[in-house]
């Protein structure tokens, strides 16, 4: 019963300190000569702030801002140089797996020779003449060998596109990372 007294006492104590804190602190905030006071006190500090700023520049020493620019730049450059490593990283990989590869440039280079031999074959088909027979037999044999031609292009290119892909040195695009990122300046 005591602990309840001094509960219901304890509640009732905070409740009135809390209300006359509040009241205080409006009275303060509407109090002109406070309110001047405070944005004196703010008008000082900031011109402070500034005397600093030109007594550092005249000594030659950098500010906060400065250092803050300096620090913001150092990022951006450590993380444009990490995207490079992972580049260089990933090109060591790829050159040793180029090497390992039972596949290796001489196979690459075995496998264009055998396309070089498939055109040839097919330049020798277009240069033979046509056995003469009537106008749409020789109409319908052309259709069929234009569509056999085109055909085996089409094939040669997906060969083609392969092959270059599977070359060293082959065409890749730069990892997100390893764009120029942009440095944020602070404002004057």
């Amino acid at each position: 019963m005591i602990d309840e007294t001094n509960d219901g006492l304890r509640d009732r104590l905070q409740r009135t300190g809390e209300d006359a804190l509040g009241r205080l602190t409006q009275e303060l905030l509407d109090s002109p000569l406070v309110t001047g006071a405070i944005a004196r006190a703010l008008e000082a500090r900031e011109k402070a702030v500034q005397a600093q700023e030109l007594a550092m520049g005249a000594l030659n020493l950098p500010s906060a801002a400065d250092l803050e620019r300096l620090t913001r730049r150092l990022r951006s450059v450590s993380q444009r140089l990490e995207g490079i490593e992972d580049g260089v990283d990933r090109l060591d990989e790829r050159l040793a797996e180029v090497g390992r590869a039972p596949r290796g440039v001489e196979a690459l280079e075995a496998q264009l020779d055998a396309v070089a031999t498939r055109l040839e074959h097919i330049e020798a088909r277009l240069d033979q003449p046509a056995a003469p027979a009537g106008a749409a037999g020789d109409a319908a044999r052309l259709e069929q060998r234009l569509h056999g031609v085109e055909e085996q292009l089409a094939g040669l290119a997906i060969e083609v596109r392969t092959l270059r892909g599977e070359l060293p040195g082959g065409p890749t695009q730069l990892p997100p990372g390893q764009e120029r990122l942009a440095v944020e300046s602070s404002p004057s």
